[in-house]
Parts: C-alpha cells; structure tokens; sequence
C-alpha cells in the first residue's frame, strides 16, 4: 500500500507500507501474543488455531484503522507525540473490535466460553495495538525525518544557485564599469552629486556583501538597497529612468528575499528601451497580498537574448516562503510582476 505523504508540499513524495509489512508483522504478531495460551497443556486443537487466528485478524485490523488515521485520510495534522487523542480513540477501537470478534467466535463455536476469556482477550488486545501504533508511528516519524533533511538539501542546493545567479548580476563588471564611467565624467565635468553618487555606490556594495548570504531580509531593507541601486542608474540614465514607489505602511513590515527588487528593475533595462526621449517608467506599490512592480512595456529594437533564469529564481525562491509562485502579466502595454508579501520570517 502506497500512501501520499500530504504533510510536505510535493505530492510525489510518499509514505509507503507494503502489504507484505503488514501481513508478516501481523502474523509475527499474533503468534506472540498466543504463545500463552498455546504453550497451556490442555489446549485442544480449535483453540490452537482459532486463538492465534482471532489475533491476526486483529493486528491487521489494527494495522489498517491506524493507517487510514493518517494525514492522507485526515485534515488534522499527525502529532509529534505518541500518546494523545489519537491513541486514546485507537485504544477504545480496538476495545470494541476485540469484543466484537469474542462475540463472533462465541457465536460460531457455543461449545467454547469465549466470553469468559474477554479480559484475557482484552489485554491482549491493548498490547498489539499498542506495539503497532508505536511501530507505525515510528516509521511515519521516520519518514518525515528523512523528507525534512531531504527538502533542506534541495533548499540549500537552490540556495547556492540563487546566491551564484546573484552574484552574476550583482556583481556585474558591466554594472560596474558604467558605474565607474558615469562617476569619471561627473567628476570631469565637476557635478556636484559626484560625492553623493561615490557614497551610494558604496552602499550598494555594502549591501551585497551584507546580504548575500541572506535568505530573507526586511522590506524596508530590500528598499534601502533599491534607493541606492536606483541613485547610481539616475547618475547613468538621468532622467531616462524614473521610479515611484508607493508601499502600503501594512507592508512595510515584512519580508523578502533580498536583492528581488534590484533584480527586477534590471530585468526592465535589459528588455526596455531607456532614453531622455523614451524614459523608462517604473512604478512600486502595494496591491492586496501583492508588491506589483511594473513598467510601460517598450521593447528594444535589437534585445538582448534572455535565458530567463532571472525570474525563474526569483519564482523558485518565492516558491519556498510563501508557496506561491509570482504572477507575470504582459498586455503588448504594460509588464507586470505580482510578488507574494511574505509577512512573516520563520528561521526553520
């Protein structure tokens, strides 16, 4: 038997239980518990095989009532402790299915005093529940284990991915060579916002090397960085760029994995045409559970080719936080790009 595992997001990761588990440990099971009764010297040959049978119709009975008790027929998610509730209900199920069959075999064999055995049954009862539900609890717990440790490497190895994309593009020599241009021709033509432009683009830097290795930082921060970003493009595009930012106060308070922004407004430069004569319009604010990000759509003559690998970790990495993916609208007149809020950092 093969069970989907519904407390991780990725449906092809399953909890799996083999009917040959389940019918070996059964047997296994009910032996055991009969070797009591079957070592007693007067025991005739229908209570031989009648009370090791009650057993193991039992024990799979048993087996199948807590297996269909897990998340994937349940809402309620598995405790991390054995002994609640559901131990509680199981222990009482098995109670009434015990005395069920006593009755049963009473009925079938009048000849023999079941009824007068009900506690002997009972106990005997309680202990093969017992050793099942703590054998599938510990395989179930097992399972989980090795999903988390699992999961934690597949973030991990996305992780070193989007921090390589990362450093590719924050760390661009071409960002930085038109910095230092745009720097040398503002000194040599003596402006005045030279000095200013050599602290943000100190900053900007400080930023990447602060940030880097962050998952998740606060938004306040990610708008920190993207003013600076945006000082240095000023000083290259003057007013071919223009940028409002207009963030609700709800959602300034929360989280996003870091250089998101920045990374989407060089996703506009690379794709749009930005002049004194076509400026690039860009515009951020706060929509529902959405930071939307957008921009008139104006399309070089000659655009760069995209391996779009960009958005896609942007989505991958949102994808882990929020299990929403991004929303990404293009009407031929307006490029849009939805971010989920992440509202809250859980450090796990």
């Amino acid at each position: 038997m093969i069970l989907a595992d519904s407390s991780q997001n990725n449906p092809k990761q399953t909890f799996e239980v083999s009917f040959r588990i389940i019918w070996l440990s059964a047997l296994f099971i009910s032996v055991l518990a009969s070797i009591p009764r079957i070592l007693q010297p007067q025991i005739n040959l229908v209570e031989l095989v009648v009370d090791p049978f009650l057993a193991f119709i039992f024990s799979l009975l048993v087996w199948y009532y807590n297996i269909y008790r897990l998340p994937i027929y349940s809402s309620r998610r598995m405790k991390d402790r054995f002994f609640n509730r559901k131990t509680v209900y199981s222990l009482l199920i098995g109670i009434i299915m015990m005395a069920i069959l006593v009755g049963i075999y009473q009925l079938l064999y009048p000849s023999y005093n079941a009824k007068s055995m009900m506690l002997m049954y009972q106990f005997k009862g309680l202990l093969i529940n017992l050793t099942i539900g703590m054998f599938l609890y510990l395989l179930y717990q097992s399972h989980r284990t090795q999903l988390i440790g699992i999961e934690l490497e597949r973030v991990k190895a996305d992780k070193m991915g989007a921090q390589f994309e990362l450093l590719k593009q924050q760390v661009n020599p071409h960002f930085l060579f038109n910095s230092l241009n745009t720097l040398k021709a503002m000194i040599e033509t003596g402006d005045e916002h030279a000095a200013d432009f050599i602290i943000r683009l100190s900053d900007f830097y400080r930023f990447t090397l602060e940030n880097k290795k962050s998952v998740l930082i606060p938004l306040r921060e990610e708008l920190e960085i993207l003013s600076a970003y945006m000082f240095l493009l000023k000083g290259r595009f003057e007013e071919g760029i223009q940028s409002v930012i207009n963030i609700s106060a709800y959602h300034q308070h929360s989280y996003i994995p870091p250089f998101t922004l920045q990374l989407l407004v060089e996703n506009c430069i690379k794709h749009n045409i930005v002049s004194l004569e076509k400026p690039l319009h860009l515009v951020l604010y706060s929509e529902d559970d959405y930071l939307v990000i957008e921009n008139k759509f104006l399309p070089k003559i000659n655009p760069e080719p995209s391996t779009k690998l960009g958005l896609e970790n942007i989505n991958q990495r949102y994808l882990h936080f929020s299990n929403k993916p991004l929303e990404i609208l293009n009407d031929g007149n307006i490029f849009k790009v939805k971010l989920p809020v992440i509202y809250e950092y859980r450090n796990n």
